[in-house]
């Protein structure tokens, strides 16, 4: 039985069907995509959902918190007429929420009169800016070799047992907005962080806390944590409205804003969980056919606009199951991000971190955010030029597996000594080491410095007649 309410939903008495975290309701009337609904079982309690699928008699919900206790009959659902909204203020940074965006801290509801819309606002294509200006992250793999530009996303690909936690934790302690020359410092002060957890165990959830914590850090961070034993469906809900938060935050009061999502992998889980319970056709490993434009939705509300001048930049991590890349996760992820940084299974056993593989990753805005007035004039020519020998590392590698090694040039053996330098003391770094890109760019030049003069082919006379061999003059 419907019954229209005094706000303009309408309340039904009853459900037609549950199955999992789904409820099947009927006579539902006019009832819009992605509405909330609150379902009250037998005793009274509430909980939300929203709307997935309508049609003429059948309206398909989805329970953020699950059916349990739910019954048939006695199930009410009250159609609230308006798509998921939660409260925005500068005032939630510092704080921790759950998928939900409900406080998780013992601190008090934010108060404000401003609530948005989680599915986020489209942006016009002609108003978007192109990104510039590098965050420096303090890690040297990143900041060195794939810069990570405001207003990037540029997602971390990781696998079981990585640190790739431990990363996280340190790019939020230690992202900084890199300021080009003769810029005010203060533009620093505007830089928050969005951190978002989805489907991370206690320990883990209890990990970033505390590192945020000790570090200072969570001043400035907003936490949203969905948790292993929380409602898969949550998920769902998660990345969503820890994004209209960084939205608020970037557009509205200017603020540069990183958001940080881990694990994309438990989100595409829990849709391939909700396609499989409503009998949808699965595409790739049973994921449904619309994963692609699903991660866009999130992937894309990324970026700046001409009507701010704030920002939002994005770092996905996500675990290939397998360490499979190919795998529909990191797969798709890949088209629609600028770039991947790939951490490497055989860095991580040799106890190097962060262990990021340099050879796969890619940050294709780099070029725009790096150079004279952002970084420094040489770093560009740098980067290829290591990128070049590290690659070269890698054939003599193998040569040498074949022939050995004491069958090797005299410089071919330089190359190798060039490469375990490389990994252990450019790649690798003390989890409290934060680097800025002097020093980053220092040990760069330092292990150039292994290699003959007549090998340096990506770089400029200039350039190795004022740092090569002497990487401690600066310019």
């Amino acid at each position: 039985m419907s019954e229209i309410l005094a706000q303009g939903g309408q309340e039904v008495i009853g459900v037609t069907g549950i199955e999992g975290p789904i409820v099947m309701i009927e006579g539902a009337g006019s009832v819009g995509y992605d509405e909330v609904v609150e379902i009250i079982d037998p005793q009274g309690n509430r909980r939300r959902g929203r709307v997935l699928e309508t049609g003429e008699n059948m309206t398909v919900v989805e329970v953020f918190a699950g059916t349990t206790g739910l019954s048939i009959d006695k199930t009410r659902a009250r159609f609230l007429g308006r798509p998921l909204h939660i409260p925005v203020t500068e005032e939630m940074l510092g704080r921790v929420f759950d998928g939900q965006g409900r406080p998780i801290d013992g601190g008090p509801q934010p108060l404000t009169d401003r609530y948005a819309d989680i599915n986020g606002q489209p942006i016009n294509p002609t108003a978007r800016v192109y990104p510039r200006d590098y965050i420096q992250t303090g890690v040297s793999a990143i900041d060195g070799m794939n810069t990570l530009v405001m207003g990037q996303k540029l997602p971390i690909f990781s696998g079981a047992g990585m640190p790739h936690d431990q990363l996280a934790a340190q790019i939020v302690r230690q992202a900084t907005l890199g300021a080009p020359a003769g810029e005010s410092a203060s533009r620093a002060g505007q830089f928050a962080i969005v951190f978002a957890a989805m489907g991370v165990k206690h320990d883990v959830a209890d990990y970033f806390q505390d590192a945020f914590a000790d570090s200072g850090a969570l001043t400035h961070v907003a936490m949203f944590l969905n948790l292993a034993d929380d409602p898969p469906v949550e998920r769902l809900v998660t990345p969503r409205v820890a994004l209209t938060l960084a939205e608020y935050l970037a557009f509205e009061r200017e603020m540069n804003v990183l958001v940080v999502l881990t694990d994309m992998t438990n989100y595409c889980e829990a849709l391939r969980q909700i396609s499989n319970i409503r009998g949808e056709v699965p595409s790739r490993k049973g994921y449904p056919g619309y994963l692609y434009s699903d991660l866009a939705s999130l992937y894309e509300r990324t970026g700046r606009i001409k009507t701010s001048q704030g920002s939002v930049t994005q770092i996905p991590i996500l675990t290939m199951p397998n360490d499979d890349i190919t795998h529909p996760v990191p797969d798709l992820t890949g088209y629609i991000t600028e770039g991947q940084i790939v951490l490497g299974r055989s860095l991580s056993n040799q106890g190097i971190y962060p262990p990021i593989s340099v050879l796969p990753s890619l940050s294709r805005l780099m070029k725009d955010g790096i150079g004279k007035g952002y970084t420094r004039a040489d770093h560009a020519h740098l980067s290829a030029q290591l990128y070049a020998a590290y690659s070269h590392v890698q054939e003599v590698r193998s040569l040498a597996s074949v022939i050995g090694k004491e069958e090797l040039s005299p410089i071919d053996q330089q190359y190798l000594t060039f490469g375990q330098a490389f990994e252990h003391e450019f790649v690798n770094q003390r989890p409290a080491d934060n680097r800025d890109i002097e020093q980053t760019l220092k040990i760069g030049w330092d292990l150039l410095s292994l290699l003959p003069q007549e090998e340096l082919t990506r770089v400029t006379p200039d350039e190795i007649r004022r740092y090569y061999k002497d990487s401690h003059v600066t310019p």
